[in-house]
């Protein structure tokens, strides 16, 4: 019997507009009528997050920036994992000087020193998405997605880790030559054993302490509730969802999903502009 959901966001509950369609809300709410408790699972920060849950009138634990912190249902927050301050400004000179764009997800919030560059890689993540969308309508939805995002821009990343009242959870690097340019940087930086590095696409890599991982934190949430990993369901698509995928007892890959995640989960569901998650969530509600 499932007892738990946990769902990744982008490139799985999220569709092509980057929302929740109600297909997938409705799935999900119907699943919390039954005691069933559904728990967010993703790379970004809970204030990227949290308005898109609510639009779509869910409320629900949170699994954010990939397991570094997570909330109950009321926003109070469990646990965290966090870079040192020493790490994370080895961290900034290196992507620094490897000429590379990237963004900082600390204690207070999501961070860019460069905001023409944000819009147009959220604009590159809308037309992978959906790849007949026009580029010029993608940076035009990705500008809006940003007011809503309420993402922070500073000039100078440092200035973070000074402060002694903010902690560094990720860092986020983006190229849009992807692999060639940021798999040797991961070969790299994957040497340093407190670090853990991911992917939520070919474009990026995910740099996060390496207590923070998605299927840890889901773990341990179950642990909390006393169940069983038997009767708990994850779903994803990239890399960074293989660790809740592999302690999961129930599975699912989306359709657009990495080969390696499809490798590893149990079940296949339809993409994520095919509602893939409301109607895995039905699929398994119903064997019961």
């Amino acid at each position: 019997m499932i007892q738990i959901i946990a769902s990744d966001m982008d490139g799985t509950f999220l569709n092509d507009q980057m929302t929740i369609s109600k297909v997938n809300a409705e799935a999900v709410k119907r699943a919390q009528a039954q005691g069933v408790k559904f728990i967010v699972s993703t790379g970004r920060a809970r204030n990227e997050i949290y308005p898109l849950l609510q639009d779509a009138g869910i409320s629900c634990p949170l699994i954010s920036i990939n397991g570094a912190v997570v909330y109950d249902e009321e926003g109070k927050i469990l646990s965290t994992a966090a870079l040192s301050d020493q790490t994370a400004q080895q961290l900034i000179h290196r992507l620094k000087r490897a000429g590379l764009y990237f963004e900082v997800v600390a204690s207070n919030g999501v961070y860019s020193d460069n905001k023409a560059q944000r819009i147009a890689n959220f604009a590159e993540l809308l037309t992978r998405v959906t790849p007949d969308t026009p580029f010029k309508l993608a940076v035009t939805l990705a500008s809006a997605r940003m007011e809503l995002m309420n993402i922070k821009y500073i000039d100078n990343y440092y200035d973070l880790v000074d402060d002694p009242h903010v902690q560094i959870y990720k860092i986020v690097a983006f190229s849009q030559e992807g692999k060639k340019i940021l798999d040797p940087l991961r070969t790299e930086l994957e040497k340093n054993p407190i670090l853990k590095i991911t992917a939520s696409s070919d474009s990026n890599i995910e740099i996060n302490h390496v207590n923070a991982q998605k299927g840890m934190a889901l773990q341990a949430y179950a642990d909390c509730l006393n169940v069983p990993m038997d009767n708990v369901m994850a779903i994803g698509d990239n890399n960074n969802d293989l660790s809740m995928l592999e302690v999961a007892g129930i599975s699912y890959a989306m359709e657009n999903g990495s080969p390696e995640v499809k490798r590893v989960a149990k079940r296949l569901a339809k993409t994520n502009v095919e509602n893939g998650v409301g109607l895995a969530i039905l699929d398994v509600l119903a064997e019961k």
